[in-house]
């Protein structure tokens, strides 16, 4: 399979190294409006540069295309590239608008591409031992979930297109917290109900949201709390799933964020409170195992873990959370 990587940003550099190691899969060329930076990577990883991403999806001899653009281009290109015959691997949030999402899901169906949402937190360890977990009935009946999710922002954000409405989603909540979305639906099923509040506390350069707090409701009748930060000034990941008969809590997502743990314990209404926990070492392996559900997804001709229905659901329930603070109201899925 060889690869074309759209965007020469952070993301590319996490990903094209995944792709340049992968035994089957070669990196035939990256892509970025500005040529320098594609040259600087592909000279890293032996391949290709390019400035122009029409030519770079239609090439003939690339099967695959990695999409890590600003947002606001996402369905641009990745529609382009399905309709070329190429599979698509699609960073996170799925699109800008929902409107976006349904057309990319569509095509996809109509051209019969694989399309993937880039939600590696599915493919960290400690979040894949407590799936599983929980798909054994290991806590019973999921009641409500919790996340924290935060980053130490840093000066000079408001110059970055993360910052910028054109360009972005949305703020910190939908930029980050999209992840965490996605991992309570995987975990507790889907999205029906949100209500939220954001705001810009500190990086007031900027116009999108730099914290944002949500509730949402499951279609199960579970709830799930969620807060967003740029402003946690230490980097923070906590995940946890409460059910009937116990829980599992995630902490860490290794490097600045901590070592990845995984914690779980039971129901007792009059044993001693016990904790059984699993610490995760070595590197963050959740993109090169992502990158292997993707291959595989294409090989075996089936959708992937992480698609872009998926991509599409966590998108309308995080700008559905953002109705819900325009309008001050609960915001009801259909």
């Amino acid at each position: 399979m060889r690869v074309a990587i759209i965007g020469a940003g952070l993301q590319c550099r996490r990903r094209a190294p995944v792709v340049k190691e992968w035994k089957g899969a070669q990196l035939a060329v990256i892509d970025s409006l500005q040529l320098d930076h594609a040259r600087e990577l592909a000279g890293k990883m032996g391949c290709e540069a390019s400035a122009d991403w029409m030519s770079a999806v239609a090439r003939k001899d690339v099967d695959a295309v990695i999409v890590c653009t600003p947002p606001h281009v996402h369905a641009e290109i990745s529609i382009a590239a399905m309709r070329a015959g190429k599979n698509v691997l699609c960073e996170k949030p799925l699109t800008r608008t929902v409107a976006e999402a349904e057309e990319m899901v569509k095509v996809a169906k109509e051209t019969g591409r694989v399309l993937k949402c880039g939600f590696n937190h599915r493919h960290h360890p400690a979040i894949w031992e407590a799936k599983k977990i929980v798909d054994q009935g290991g806590i019973g009946k999921a009641l409500f979930a919790r996340c924290r999710y935060g980053i130490c922002g840093r000066p000079g954000y408001e110059k970055e297109w993360r910052a910028d409405p054109k360009q972005a989603a949305g703020g910190q909540f939908i930029e980050q917290c999209t992840h965490a979305i996605d991992l309570f639906r995987w975990f507790m099923g889907d999205i029906v109900e949100a209500a939220c509040m954001t705001g810009v506390q500190y990086f007031k350069e900027q116009k999108l949201d730099d914290n944002g707090m949500a509730i949402f409701r499951t279609k199960s009748g579970a709830m799930a709390s969620l807060h967003a930060s740029l402003t946690q000034w230490k980097n923070l990941f906590h995940f946890e799933v409460f059910g009937e008969d116990g829980y599992v809590v995630v902490e860490g997502l290794g490097a600045s964020y901590g070592n990845e743990r995984l914690i779980t314990g039971k129901r007792d209404f009059d044993g001693p409170f016990r904790d059984e926990v699993t610490e995760f070492r070595g590197g963050d392996i959740s993109w090169k195992e992502e990158w292997n559900e993707f291959m595989s997804a294409v090989a075996e001709k089936r959708e992937p873990l992480g698609n872009g229905r998926d991509g599409l659901e966590a998108m309308r329930a995080a700008l559905g959370a953002y109705e819900s603070e325009k309008s001050g109201r609960v915001v009801t899925f259909k």
